[in-house]
């Protein structure tokens, strides 16, 4: 647009020189005056023509002439001089409307640290139309990978900018964890926001982005009520996608892909980060959450075998937790989600390929997954209050809704955390799995012949034996991929009546069967 603006005023230049230029060569090129008229001027082709009648006339009628000219020069002067004010003018309109749009844009790129700034609250719709009164029936959307820039025509941002300078090292404490809440029409996104907001020890260094969908107009409110202590950014693309019929009763996942992959590409590509701790808007997070990334954030980025870090524990119920071992973490083949760490050069990785819907299975394939692993806590650092969803609360009755939240604040940050990298996690935890007690399920469940606390081991070799074993000690017996929720290298460890017991394939385990699943 500038450079439009700036062709215009060359262009505005240029016609007022060859104006001039032309009329210059139209008053030397006029041809001979000859007769002289009634009103002092001159007839061409007369028998009077200039410097041939007698010298008096010629001087009287030369003088004459002059100053007609003169006057016709001095009329065109006055009109090059307002077309040269009008072009003045039009470029400091241009110049003002430039000088605005700097203003205006969104996120400022610096050297080092994250700089919040607030925005002034603007009423009506955003850019594209979106405005969250206009949109209250739209549900779960999503743009497809696209991402906003300064001066571009998606919404911005509401209550901060984030500008970002590029992160510290792993090695420092100042590197800059983001929170990103995916929210779309639960107004009890408050009871998720206002633990965020309780526990956060530095807005500077988790800023909270809400990315919302759905345009839900009264969760947009709650969201806003939160002013400069969030950045609530709306995802613009609220129409249905077409799916096959035999999908349309699944319409909400595909919609929760698409806002996943744009939300995503705003913090990584629009606001520059480097990581992201992704929450939903039915989570609530522990004290020690924020203390739990930002200990396992450089483990994260310097073990090629990790891709992400979970707050969850998909067997974290009461009765299957040791609740004096809330320091304890564990690696898992199984992508957990619900509180997760994501690296930008990962998202890089999945983004191309991101799919249309069931984004979290399509996590847990083969194909994504590539034998890496996630950190897991023993006592889940996030729980889910939302029964109401996409799943119809699928194992939320069942399951969800006893996992225990881990109360006690662990200092993560000042424990030694190097028993996580493979290579030495996996010689202790095949060496302790192993070598536990083999028993029977009957054992377990009479209890009466065992001695201790263990760990005992019961062993399952088929899909079937694992699903009846999983059943019968209480924990999750569904498999994704043939990976067990919680598994590291096929065994499940839990509690069971104040017991450590490993649910685990025979010894020499190698590999996943994905026939399992």
């Amino acid at each position: 647009m500038v450079r439009k603006k700036g062709s215009l005023i060359l262009c505005g230049a240029f016609l007022f020189v060859a104006w001039n230029a032309l009329l210059l060569l139209y008053l030397w090129g006029r041809p001979p005056i000859g007769r002289l008229g009634e009103g002092g001027g001159a007839e061409p082709g007369g028998k009077e023509e200039w410097g041939v009648g007698r010298g008096k006339v010629a001087r009287v009628n030369l003088a004459g002439e002059v100053i007609r000219l003169a006057e016709e020069v001095e009329v065109q002067l006055e009109t090059q001089k307002k077309l040269l004010k009008e072009i003045e003018s039009h470029r400091a309109v241009w110049a003002r409307q430039k000088d605005v749009g700097k203003r205006e844009t969104d996120y400022v790129k610096e050297d080092k640290e994250v700089v919040i700034q607030p925005l002034p609250e603007t009423p009506g719709p955003t850019k594209n139309g979106v405005d969250a009164k206009d949109q209250s029936d739209a549900k779960h959307t999503q743009k497809p990978a696209e991402t906003a820039a300064p001066g571009s025509d998606l919404p911005e941002p509401e209550g901060n900018i984030i500008t970002t300078k590029p992160s510290p090292s792993a090695g420092s404490p100042e590197f800059i964890i983001p929170i990103l809440v995916i929210a779309c029409d639960r107004v009890t996104v408050k009871r998720s926001l206002d633990r965020l907001v309780q526990y956060r020890p530095s807005p500077e260094l988790y800023p909270i982005i809400v990315s919302q969908d759905c345009g839900h107009a009264e969760t947009a409110r709650v969201i806003g009520s939160y002013g400069d202590q969030v950045t609530h950014i709306r995802q613009p693309d609220l129409s249905d996608i077409r799916v096959r019929p035999e999908h349309r009763k699944f319409q909400g996942y595909y919609k929760i892909a698409r806002h996943y992959r744009w939300a995503l590409n705003q913090v990584f590509n629009t606001f520059s980060q480097s990581t992201v701790v992704i929450v939903e808007d039915d989570l609530e997070v522990a004290p020690d959450f924020f203390e739990y990334f930002r200990a396992l954030y450089p483990i994260l980025r310097a073990d090629p075998t990790l891709w992400c870090v979970s707050a969850w524990n998909d067997n974290g119920r009461d009765a299957l937790v040791d609740p004096s071992k809330a320091d304890l973490l564990y690696r898992t083949d199984f992508f957990p989600g619900l509180g997760w760490m994501l690296l930008k050069e990962m998202w890089d990785e999945l983004e191309p390929k991101w799919p249309s819907a069931f984004w979290d299975d399509w996590m847990r394939q083969p194909e994504q997954r590539k034998e890496r692993s996630c950190i897991r806590p023993e006592i889940s650092r996030t729980i889910t209050f939302g029964r109401k969803g996409v799943s119809l609360g699928q194992f939320f009755d069942q399951y969800l809704r006893y996992i225990k939240l881990n109360t006690e604040f662990v200092p993560f940050t000042k424990h030694d955390l190097s028993y996580l990298p493979k290579e030495k996690y996996d010689e202790k935890f095949v060496k302790e799995v192993y070598s536990a007690t083999l028993v029977k399920i009957e054992d377990l469940q009479q209890g009466g012949g065992l001695r201790g606390p263990g760990p005992y081991r019961v062993q399952y070799s088929s899909r079937d034996s694992f699903k009846v074993f999983a059943r019968n000690l209480g924990v999750m017996d569904d498999l994704k991929s043939g990976v067990p929720r919680t598994g590291y290298r096929g065994v499940v460890s839990f509690l069971h009546r104040g017991r450590r017991v490993f649910l685990a394939p025979p010894e020499g385990w190698k590999q996943y069967d994905t026939s399992w699943s």
